[in-house]
C-alpha cells in the first residue's frame, strides 16, 4: 500500500492533518491521539510503519 492510499483511508475515517515539518503530525478522533506520516505519497510503506499507523490511528489498514 502506498503512502496515498494510506492518507486517503486516514481521511474516510475523520483523521486529518495538524501540523509537521519533513513528518506530517496527523490526529485521529478514534483514538484520540497524534501519529506521524510520511510525505513519501508514492513509496510502499513498510510492514512495521503500516502497523504502527493502523494501532495509532484506530483504523484497519
Amino acid at each position: 500500500m502506498k503512502y496515498s492510499e494510506v492518507e486517503r483511508k486516514l481521511k474516510k475515517h475523520g483523521c486529518y492533518h495538524v501540523g509537521g515539518g519533513d513528518h506530517p503530525v496527523w490526529f485521529s478522533p478514534i483514538t484520540e491521539m497524534e501519529f506521524y506520516l510520511s510525505n513519501h505519497q508514492s513509496e510502499e510503506v513498510k510492514f512495521g510503519t503500516l502497523k504502527k499507523i493502523s494501532k495509532a490511528s484506530g483504523v484497519k489498514l
